[in-house]
């Protein structure tokens, strides 16, 4: 990954005032507030966009493509997410929103509901074929949790379920069927309609899967105003919703277990709620769970930075349209099998959390670490510009940070000084005097 690895999560320093909001929700710890403004610490982010929520000044922004990257190919294809459907009143069909997408400029409009089914199947069958598969498995559909594992839990990288997300699936699909009714492969662009800026990540450094299928990555926040313009005009839409219930459903938490019928499961959603269950399951307190979906987000998909509306007022919508009844024989083609989404690479851990290289010297920082660390106050308040005392050690045994950064540790030495101030003013030379 090196220099080359893209971040969609990035950092405006005129909008930032060093507020340390941001510091304290970060799951794994990539934010410090240094010289009065944030700096995201590249190697430890994960895109999952939880600074981009709490900021309360919008100085963290995600990196997304706009409709004009249409123009770059002949025959644009949108992926619209599930969580899109979430976003418009009740009275809006699926079929309205996809004919909306194409008056905006997309020749097709393949959902990524409809491959969202292909990956629960496919799940299904690969646990099924796979029994000594390590439990919990994991699943790999939030692409933020995958690089949560990556950063923090390497250990678990063996409980991903080595499967394409359905974002892939879906992309997959269309390629697959775009190619079959004669479009030229390389005039072919596909864009997925994204609530999330680790979607944008998952596709300029796709894990598992070498390159992705996806050409560019739309934030649902971008294309929602023209959208709904056009969404507004269409008198009666043209039937052209393929998803059931099922697929639409993974939109919220839930939605994915629920269609792995009699598997023990366990729906988490927010990356810090996420992160403490992961935890849980490195000590092997989780063993009765065979299932674990992890959202980075609150809801679901449906609670992205990347969304418009009341991820609440969305998730009601979502249940609605995933129990209603579509017209549409819910059997699904012969492909793909889970054997045709496997991943072909395996994930690797970053390593990124280890303070040296050489492992002696590692062993060494830590020690010095935690003997800095004992002698914070341990109040974790953030005044230092990092989430926690024991980050503010590490940072000091990196060079990155001084002990007088800690509020406590200044005023202690500022007394310090103050007192042999007073000691040295009483021991002046007779010459001088007192004044």
């Amino acid at each position: 990954m090196g220099n080359t690895y893209f971040h969609s999560v990035t950092l405006d320093k005129d909008l930032c005032r060093g507020c340390t909001n941001c510091i304290k929700r970060c799951p794994t710890e990539a934010i410090r507030v240094r010289d009065g403004k944030a700096k995201i610490i590249d190697l430890r982010c994960i895109d999952c966009g939880e600074c981009i929520r709490i900021c309360p000044h919008h100085a963290k922004l995600a990196l997304t493509d706009s409709l004009e990257h249409l123009k770059q190919y002949k025959y644009p294809v949108a992926l619209p997410a599930p969580s899109l459907y979430g976003q418009f009143d009740s009275a809006v069909t699926v079929d309205q929103i996809m004919a909306g997408l194409l008056a905006l400029g997309f020749c097709k409009v393949k959902e990524v509901a409809y491959g969202a089914e292909f990956v629960s199947r496919a799940t299904a069958d690969f646990l099924r074929e796979h029994s000594s598969f390590p439990k919990p498995a994991i699943s790999s559909a939030c692409p933020a949790v995958l690089r949560l594992i990556q950063v923090k839990f390497p250990e678990l990288i063996r409980h991903i379920i080595p499967l394409a997300s359905p974002m892939e699936t879906a992309a997959l699909i269309a390629r697959k069927e775009l190619a079959e009714e004669g479009y030229p492969p390389e005039e072919v662009g596909i864009f997925f309609i994204s609530p999330c800026a680790a979607k944008v990540t998952a596709v300029k450094n796709p894990l598992g899967t070498g390159k992705s299928a996806v050409d560019g990555v739309i934030g649902i926040a971008e294309l929602f105003g023209p959208l709904s313009k056009e969404i507004r005009k269409i008198q009666k839409a043209p039937a052209l919703q393929r998803s059931c219930g099922g697929g639409i459903g993974w939109a919220v938490t839930g939605g994915e277990s629920r269609m792995l019928a009699g598997l023990p499961y366990l729906a988490v959603d927010g990356i810090v709620n996420v992160s403490n269950v992961l935890e849980e399951v490195v000590m092997g307190k989780l063993k009765g769970i065979g299932f674990i979906e992890g959202l980075a987000c609150v809801g679901g998909c449906v609670g992205g930075p990347l969304t418009v509306v009341n991820p609440f007022m969305a998730k009601a919508r979502i249940h609605r349209l995933a129990h209603a009844k579509t017209s549409r024989d819910v059997e699904l083609p012969a492909y793909p099998a889970w054997q045709d989404i496997r991943l072909p690479e395996k994930i690797k851990p970053m390593g990124v959390l280890r303070l040296d290289q050489d492992m002696a010297v590692a062993l060494q920082k830590m020690e010095q670490m935690e003997q800095i660390a004992q002698s914070l106050p341990g109040l974790d308040c953030g005044s230092c510009g990092a989430p926690t005392c024991t980050a503010l050690a590490e940072d000091i045994v990196q060079g990155q940070a001084d002990k007088v950064d800690c509020v406590f540790k200044l005023r202690e030495k500022v007394t310090q000084l103050a007192e042999v101030m007073v000691e040295l003013s009483s021991k002046l030379p007779p010459s001088i005097g007192k004044g």
